[in-house]
């Protein structure tokens, strides 16, 4: 056996859902950078269940069935209410997801008409879990989902208890179709892994979102934040980052496994920051991006990801450092659900092997000898 550490090089499956060719990203064969400027995460979460764009109709009533799946069940606000305040949004959101299937009489219907509807039912209640336990654990009532705003509006809605600005929800709208898929990465493999036990939706949901509180991968974002404000201002910028490469540690948000002439996502996430950050008349946090972004290019040649620019852009959008994660999985779901519909289409359970580099030959020693 050949040993790929970290699977890296591994194709594990086919796919029809995204890929990455040449540091090119698509979905269902649309250039992420098309999808980026001209649609909206609706018809993303379309594009990546159907394998198509909707009609205006078709729209419509996405739009319609997120607005009407978008509240949590009560007993399940009652549970959110009794979680410990000062645990992570992201442990929030795992246990909540995987309580929802308690409370769905579609939870272990594996037919492809009950997934596509458990897939909306998700991508609809995910953001009311991220904005309830936001504002439980701040002593505040949860602010009921309003329809007509939008999934992006209605997020922002929800968290802050009043309509956002036009510009913040484009914003927005632009983060969440940025990362609505990225080929097998390590949650949606997470996902694709759970799925292939015949498990059901939310169980392969529950693990993907596991797989992202990481911080070498959802986890990144929150740690880029942590970063800008560990350092704080331009000055400390040079110094800082000096040291953290001469103790050889790793600056989140640069580099990628899969990209090696830089993530095709950063660049559009740095617009955003920049704009946003004029709009708010305070540019400390994308000025410091981009020396920092420079520094690092020239000094190891590494290029942002995703994760870097996003940090400062979730910032001035107002939003908490410990919801970004949670952000991702709320626009992750729509690739996650893709996939697992994909693997339950075509299943193979996935069971790799492993290179055995322990003890051998060992002999059996009567307890009472040892």
């Amino acid at each position: 056996m050949t040993v790929a550490k970290g699977l890296e090089g591994v194709v594990a499956l086919t796919s029809e859902i995204s890929s990455i060719v040449d540091g090119v990203l698509t979905y269902r064969g649309y250039n992420i950078d098309d999808l980026a400027d001209q649609s909206t995460f609706e018809e993303v979460a379309f594009l990546l269940w159907f394998g198509r764009l909707p009609s205006k109709a078709e729209l419509d009533q996405l739009h319609q069935e997120l607005d009407q799946h978008a509240a949590l069940p009560d007993v399940l606000l009652q549970q959110m209410k009794a979680y410990p305040k000062n645990v992570h949004p992201m442990s929030v959101l795992r246990t909540a997801v995987s309580s929802l299937a308690l409370y769905d009489e579609e939870a272990d219907d594996q037919s492809s008409e009950a997934n596509r509807r458990k897939a909306v039912k998700l991508t609809a209640k995910i953001p009311t879990i991220i904005t309830a336990f936001a504002r439980i654990r701040q002593g505040l009532e949860p602010v009921q989902p309003k329809a007509g705003l939008g999934f992006a509006g209605n997020f922002l809605y929800m968290l802050n208890g009043e309509e956002p600005s036009e510009v913040a929800v484009k914003a927005l709208d632009k983060a969440l179709v940025l990362h609505a898929d990225h080929e097998l990465n390590a949650s949606t493999f997470a996902a694709r892994v759970t799925t292939g036990t015949l498990a059901d939706m939310y169980s392969a949901i529950t693990a993907a979102i596991g797989a992202l509180k990481g911080p070498l991968h959802g986890g990144a974002n929150e740690q880029v934040m942590a970063t800008l404000e560990q350092i704080g201002s331009i000055d400390r910028i040079e110094s800082t980052i000096q040291a953290k490469l001469d103790n050889k540690e790793k600056i989140m948000g640069f580099g990628h496994r899969v990209y090696k002439d830089g993530d095709p996502r950063a660049k559009h996430l740095r617009e955003m920051s920049r704009q946003l950050s004029q709009q708010k008349g305070d540019t400390l946090w994308y000025d410091m991006s981009v020396k920092i972004d420079k520094l690092v290019y020239e000094k190891k040649g590494l290029k942002p990801n995703v994760d870097f620019y996003s940090a400062s852009v979730y910032t001035y959008l107002g939003i908490p450092r410990d919801l970004f994660t949670p952000i991702f999985a709320m626009s992750r779901i729509t690739g996650w659900t893709a996939h697992v519909m994909e693997q339950y289409a075509n299943n193979r359970l996935i069971r790799p092997r492993a290179e055995y580099t322990g003890l051998t030959n060992q002999s059996y020693i009567p307890i009472d000898q040892r």
